[in-house]
């Protein structure tokens, strides 16, 4: 008896081991952390309730008890930069000790895909890699998630910077930390948590969210999910389903690419370029095109070239019955070479196999880039053509769950658990996603800015970067989404606290995401340096507007942030990018030169001009400069109605 009742009392003791809960820390509490200085260091955690907590950190130690839901936390006085520090945290039943915590400046990174854009892609990437002997610069990458309600922790660690790490860094907010630490000489720490190819929406909590007008819920009517968790469990045989009958196209073994097995002719229609959602609604999965065409005898069996544009996500693309080529990527243009023989004289056709894994599907480009070349000549292919879904998400009952289905997704999991971490502030660069819905970023973007100061409680530094220049030149003036998304970014320089890094020279019309994001960081770092820390001799902007005066058939124009002085970047010191209208609002090319300290724009064809525009464009002319090399910010001197305002 004496024996079972040891074996019965030592079972019970190891049963309550196993359910005593341990005194826990959020990830963003880990080694080689960075702490900001001169703020007071909240520290905060989880235990059984009613557990006393021992936090010690630099000869300050503090006790209390956890709430009765758990709940814990204490604060130590603001420190200034140095370190190493170590952090003790002990409960009843156990001891953390975090180590090698340095207290410097700390900045939180997010936005989209330019913002989570690693290292290792950037330009001089081996170079910049093998030279980043840097321990006193250190990353937290948040692990992407998403959450219907906000979430009190995340995944990630602290890394310290060095060759074996910085490749997965953020290139952005790496190169703002570098140019930070070189100028400061004090640690900075940056927080990345960005997501590629998301709205803005999904960064902002509920509660600001639903404080905005009616128009901007009214897309996630009847769309809205309760519990993420609970929804993907239910998804998954659905998606499964879903991806099984990917990989096994109909189309493909059909021969919808065959004349000879396929009457396309009975296939619905659609105008060519736009993206299938116009149509089919919000669809994802696998759509045929075909497009059938006359050539006459004397361009039979000559070899050609086929542009289609950009199509969203990846394609294949047969003439005739034969392969002409493929592409997978939503930003790349489809050109491809057509084979001698291939071409015949009449009826020809072209089969396109269009597979969308996520938001818009189809071609996207623009009806001028949409031809075929043979023997010299030009046919155009923007046209009726005609369709037919293959695999579809809807067959399958499958929504693909991405952070763009409804508001606060990401906020909820990957910046709610970071709100009680004191920061420096904020860089930003994100908006490729809303380009369409410019307008609306008007609004949408001071919210997100509000918003995250009012979950801080402070008015923290917020700075951005201003959209890349991107896409096909115009060869005239033309509304652009882009244009109007920047003004947006501009506008909302009007909140205090606010700086914007101008881009418009150093992004790549073929790739969305530019590779130079050496100038990105450092173009973000001389805002910080001047604005948060007071180096007033730097210049820190491209030449903004400031005014204009009519003078005649010339438009005299003013501006600030000149720096050294007005410079264009060209053999003849013209300078480009400049569009200009009379009343009837119809804008063309101008000229333009520097006179001093201003710029004066006119054209022959406007005599009474009342309106000008400059970088105004998805990939804008820009050589206007200040001496400092910071290109000057695209902008519009008209209120008229922009393109994107429904």
């Amino acid at each position: 008896m004496n024996i079972l009742k040891s074996i019965f009392l030592a079972g019970g003791l190891l049963l309550a081991g196993l359910v005593q809960a341990s005194v826990k820390l959020p990830s963003i509490f880990s080694d080689n952390m960075v702490l900001q200085q001169n703020k007071v260091i909240q520290v905060w955690g989880w235990a059984d309730k009613g557990e006393t907590v021992e936090v010690s950190f630099q000869n300050q130690t503090r006790k209390v008890k956890a709430d009765k839901s758990g709940n814990w936390a204490v604060t130590f006085a603001p420190q200034a930069h140095g370190g190493p520090y170590t952090l003790d945290v002990k409960g009843k039943s156990n001891r953390l000790s975090l180590h090698d915590i340095l207290i410097g400046e700390v900045w939180l990174c997010s936005g989209q895909s330019n913002m989570e854009f690693a290292v290792k892609n950037a330009n001089n990437a081996s170079v910049e890699i093998s030279r980043a002997n840097n321990p006193q610069i250190r990353s937290f990458n948040v692990t992407k998630a998403m959450g219907s309600q906000p979430k009190n922790d995340l995944e990630g660690r602290w890394q310290v910077c060095s060759p074996a790490t910085v490749a997965d860094f953020s290139a952005v907010g790496y190169f703002f930390a570098l140019n930070l630490y070189t100028e400061l000489g004090v640690p900075v720490g940056i927080i990345n948590s960005s997501w590629g190819g998301t709205d803005i929406e999904t960064w902002i909590s509920d509660t600001s969210f639903n404080e905005l007008p009616g128009q901007f819920s009214k897309r996630y009517e009847g769309k809205r999910i309760d519990n993420v968790d609970q929804f993907q469990q239910d998804n998954k045989s659905r998606k499964e389903d879903y991806l099984k009958a990917m990989d096994h196209d109909p189309g493909i073994s059909g021969k919808w690419f065959s004349s000879a097995e396929t009457d396309v002719a009975a296939w619905p229609t659609m105008q060519v370029p736009q993206l299938w959602e116009g149509l089919l609604g919000d669809v994802d999965g696998i759509v045929w095109y075909s497009f059938l065409f006359d050539l006459p005898k004397e361009d039979a069996g000559k070899a050609a070239a086929i542009q289609l544009g950009p199509i969203d996500d990846n394609d294949i693309t047969w003439v005739n019955g034969q392969t002409v080529g493929h592409t997978e990527g939503y930003t790349m243009n489809r050109q491809y070479n057509i084979p001698e023989k291939v071409l015949v004289a009449g009826k020809n056709q072209i089969t396109v196999k269009v597979t969308d894994f996520s938001g818009g599907g189809g071609f996207y480009g623009k009806a001028d880039g949409m031809y075929l070349v043979v023997n010299g000549k030009r046919y155009s292919l923007a046209a009726n053509w005609h369709y037919k879904p293959a695999v579809t998400n809807k067959q399958f009952n499958y929504v693909e769950l991405s952070p763009n289905v409804q508001p606060s997704l990401l906020f909820n999991a990957m910046i709610n658990p970071l709100t009680k971490f004191q920061i420096a502030g904020a860089i930003w660069y994100q908006g490729e996603n809303n380009a369409g819905q410019a307008y609306n970023y008007k609004t949408l973007f001071p919210a997100l800015i509000n918003d995250w100061r009012k979950q801080w409680h402070t008015e923290f530094p917020f700075y951005w970067v201003q959209l890349a220049n991107f896409q096909a030149k115009d060869a005239d003036p033309v509304e652009s989404n882009w244009a109007e998304l920047r003004q947006a970014q501009t506008l909302t320089l009007s909140l205090p606290k606010t700086g914007q890094a101008v881009i418009t020279d150093i992004g790549e019309a073929n790739d969305i995401h530019p590779r130079n994001k050496q100038d990105v960081g450092r173009r973000l770092a001389l805002i910080a340096l001047r604005k948060t820390y007071g180096k007033t001799d730097l210049v820190y902007s491209g030449p903004t507007f400031r005014s204009m005066e009519i003078k005649g058939s010339k438009v005299v124009l003013s501006f600030d942030n000149i720096g050294g002085g007005l410079v264009a970047t060209s053999k003849y010191g013209y300078v480009e990018g400049f569009t200009i209208s009379g009343k009837d609002k119809k804008f063309v090319w101008a000229k333009a030169y520097i006179d001093g300290d201003k710029v004066v724009v006119y054209s022959d064809s406007v005599v009474e001009p009342v309106a000008v525009r400059f970088a105004w464009a998805n990939n804008p002319d820009v050589n206007l400069f200040n001496k400092e090399g910071l290109p000057a910010v695209p902008f519009q001197t008209d209120g008229w109605k922009w393109s994107t305002q429904y």
